[in-house]
């Protein structure tokens, strides 16, 4: 499960990074609790060059009556990416995607709190995520909504103790295959989807704070001041 997300304060490193030959990220602006259909950076390859741009964090699939379904296909499923009726079409299609954030929330379901997780090195996750392009029925000229899902797996050693699941990340050299510049089928691109190493993560306690979206700030992504000592099993 993802639900929140703390956004880069700059995107200068990711675009050096990602090698982004062309950048749609004008009016980018840095979040500490980025919730579904917030615009978060976004990496595609068109012809196998890389564009950095804004996406609403919620699938909203082409063939969809209402924009409100974004606000339930925020995640998909690795296991049935395939099936699922909100994304199969753009998994069909190979719109693959890189989602970058600094980290992302979860709650421990015995005593909902909250905790950040991030890299051990604190560098930019590159989550796996699916997009697609939606028109209003009722206005088919107005300007397509581009809009993606983050994809999930089975949660590692760390994170498991507060949920099942966590986004499946993809480390540098899965990029190119991911993105679609390198040929692998779909098989192919599904083994990628698996947990990574808790080895690399870290996850430390946060203030409950975040659980208001209306609350946006860097103190939120800080260590809580409590007694827990950084241990997800507390």
């Amino acid at each position: 499960m993802c639900g929140r997300a703390k956004l880069p304060e700059d995107v200068s490193e990711i675009k050096l990074d990602l090698k982004i030959d062309f950048d749609e990220t004008a009016d980018y602006r840095p979040r500490w609790n980025a919730a579904p259909g917030s615009r978060l950076p976004v990496v595609v390859s068109r012809n196998g060059r890389r564009t950095l741009t804004l996406m609403r964090w919620g699938l909203v699939p082409s063939w969809a009556k209402t924009i409100k379904v974004g606000y339930s296909t925020f995640n998909a499923r690795a296991e049935s990416i395939d099936t699922r009726p909100a994304f199969r079409d753009a998994w069909k299609a190979r719109r693959r995607c890189l989602v970058v954030a600094d980290g992302y929330y979860e709650w421990r379901a015995a005593d909902k709190q909250p905790f950040a997780v991030a890299l051990a090195n604190r560098g930019p996750m590159t989550f796996a995520g699916v997009w697609d392009l939606w028109r209003r029925p009722d206005s088919p000229a107005s300007a397509p909504l581009a809009s993606f899902a983050i994809i999930t797996t089975a949660a590692n050693e760390l994170l498991r103790p507060l949920h099942e699941r966590m986004p499946a990340l993809l480390p540098p050299r899965r990029w190119p295959a991911w993105l679609g510049e390198v040929a692998v089928n779909d098989a192919e691109a599904k083994a990628m989807l698996k947990p990574y190493s808790e080895l690399a993560m870290a996850v430390w306690p946060v203030d409950r704070r975040v659980g208001d979206v209306r609350n946006d700030s860097p103190d939120l992504f800080a260590p809580a001041n409590q007694p827990l000592d950084n241990r997800v099993n507390g």
